[in-house]
């Protein structure tokens, strides 16, 4: 068995009430409960995402001061520019910022890192860079960054600069002295789940909203929903909870991002090869990481070129030279993937090699990430991979749950140049003769704090299953859960005491998948199993774990079951 499963515990007693409540099965309402929804205005809200539900922008951490001092701008005719980050994230909300401040009256620019050059975040390089290009600047936005910016924003400050940060990140101790920063770390636990876009969105309502008190004509009409396409390719990009006031967004989002008359997108969507509707799965695996392939690779300037399209015949050749990146990318990333993967099995050892970190001279840090995240999900272990120059190699780490990453490294600080992050993801600057050191101390925290068990997967169960209640009607209601992602996962299921009714069928170039009809003797369903083992011999009777989805085929809709695990039993 690759996972630990986990089966939700069955509340048929309260399921039943919900059930009757809002007139949905026990099954749907279950799941709601595994999701943490069981008071019924909570219910209410979560089956019935509404804009009008938002909270007022005025009231996330400093937003009235941001709003003022952007005001002023206005008033002053002062030039401001928004200094962004060159993810997902950062360059939606930069896209967002443009359109309503150059709509509404400001003078406004923008000023994207280079990764390779620059680094993250408000450095001192990349704001030394960005005066030097627009020398007059006297009021800098930054978005999805700036919150552990001390010594950045008072530099800004002594040349008479005002700073605004608008940010999701943590924040230093002491916060930088910006004008305002407006960030829900400060916000006592309220709007956490909100990424930089969307708090761009906030802002941009909170801008029109005193625009419309101050009777100004030209915000009267002004509409801040054709927005939410970009906050919805943030939102998912960035990997922050669809939960909160992220499902509102999102849900309206991607309403508009499959209406959207954004010659850039509509570019993109084309060079992806999306035919149909997009969802969170097409975000997060076609237009994400396409628009982050420029920032990964270059400059990030490229992608909001493409989002600030006038039309299709500038859109078109940036969304193709985006694709023709993204495939870069992706060849860059597989060969260090496979070194490192190759690297760590040709010594792993499960007892003692509890993290994994590896590095090599000039692996390209604009992709060390993802590969980490590959790595991990290889071996489900804590993973850093790092790249870079003979004097300092740069890394990402991504870890599992049980093990606080950032902590970890605190207890590192002595060998490492600089690091940051949070118990998931962090992000390091280390001398290249200090990794082996590096290695063992991070083993021998890791054994110390983790067991054993903990570094098995777990696979979470929404619920045990029959196969007469996965019906294209149950389906259908089941899509009330979407949209899925982080802090509302997919659903997945079990059904037990299987057998096969028919020999499996290996399909793929390499045949690496199979395809099998199971049955439990009165119902039977197609189920597929993407990448599975090479040696596979059905046990008589079998569990199933698996993901239910809609197979339409030339128009002949069925249910089909995607496995994740399959066990005895």
């Amino acid at each position: 068995m690759k996972y630990r499963w986990s089966i939700a515990p069955a509340q048929p007693a309260l399921a039943a009430t919900l059930a009757g409540q809002f007139g949905i099965s026990p099954l749907l309402a279950q799941c709601l409960i595994n999701r943490g929804h069981s008071e019924p205005e909570a219910v209410a809200r979560f089956l019935e995402p509404r804009l009008r539900n938002l909270a007022d922008p005025f009231a996330l951490p400093n937003m009235a001061a941001a709003v003022d001092r952007l005001f002023a701008a206005r008033e002053r005719a002062e030039p401001i520019v928004i200094f962004g980050d060159y993810d997902v994230d950062g360059v939606t909300s930069t896209t967002l910022l443009l359109e309503v401040l150059r709509a509404l009256g400001w003078r406004v620019e923008f000023y994207l890192p280079h990764r390779m050059d620059e680094g993250y975040g408000l450095s001192q390089d990349g704001v030394e860079n960005c005066l030097q290009k627009f020398p007059v600047t006297r009021l800098l936005l930054a978005v999805d960054c700036g919150s552990t910016a001390v010594d950045t924003i008072a530099w800004l400050n002594q040349r008479g600069v005002d700073v605004l940060v608008l940010d999701h990140h943590q924040i230093s101790n002491p916060a930088p002295a910006a004008c305002a920063l407006v960030n829900p770390q400060l916000a006592a636990g309220r709007f956490t789940e909100l990424c930089s876009a969307g708090l761009a969105f906030k802002l941009a309502h909170a801008l029109v909203k005193r625009g419309r008190e101050r009777q100004f004509p030209e915000f009267a009409a002004y509409d801040v929903r054709p927005l939410l396409d970009l906050v919805a390719l943030g939102t998912i990009a960035d990997l922050v909870p669809l939960t909160g006031e992220n499902r509102l967004l999102v849900t309206a989002g991607l309403e508009r991002l499959n209406a959207t008359r954004r010659p850039g997108l509509l570019a993109l969507k084309a060079a992806a090869g999306i035919e149909g509707d997009i969802g969170t799965y097409e975000v997060g695996f076609q237009l994400g990481p396409r628009l982050n392939a420029a920032g990964r690779l270059e400059n990030a300037a490229e992608a909001l070129r493409l989002l600030l399209a006038p039309d299709l015949a500038a859109a078109e050749p940036i969304a193709r030279a985006l694709d023709s990146r993204n495939r870069e990318r992706q060849q860059i990333e597989r060969g260090i993937t496979d070194a490192v993967i190759g690297a760590v099995r040709s010594r792993f050892d499960p007892a003692r090699d509890f993290v994994i970190v590896e590095g090599q001279l000039l692996w390209h840090i604009g992709v060390v990430g993802i590969v980490a995240s590959r790595t991990l999900r290889e071996f489900y272990r804590p993973t850093i991979v790092l790249g870079g120059d003979a004097e300092h190699w740069r890394g990402s780490g991504r870890s599992i749950e049980g093990f606080d990453l950032a902590a970890a490294l605190r207890e590192c600080d002595d060998l490492l140049v600089r690091h940051g992050g949070h118990a998931m993801a962090a992000g390091i600057t280390i001398a290249p003769q200090n990794v082996t050191p590096f290695r063992e101390r991070l083993n021998a925290i890791a054994r110390r704090t983790l067991r054993p068990d903990q570094l098995q997967p777990v696979l979470k169960l929404d619920a045990t299953v029959s196969l007469r209640d996965l019906t294209l009607k149950q389906l259908e209601e089941l899509d009330r859960i979407r949209p899925t992602g982080q802090g509302n996962a997919a659903l997945q299921f079990c059904a037990d005491g299987l057998r096969l009714h028919r020999p499996p069928l290996r399909m793929g170039k390499e045949q690496q998948h199979l395809k099998l009809h199971v049955t439990d003797g009165n119902d039977i369903r197609e189920a597929v199993w993407w990448n599975a083992p090479k040696e596979f011999i059905a046990p008589d009777r079998f569990a199933l774990a698996f993901t239910a989805e809609v197979n339409d085929f030339r128009g002949n809709r069925t249910v089909q079951l995607k496995v994740a695990d399959l066990r005895a039993g």
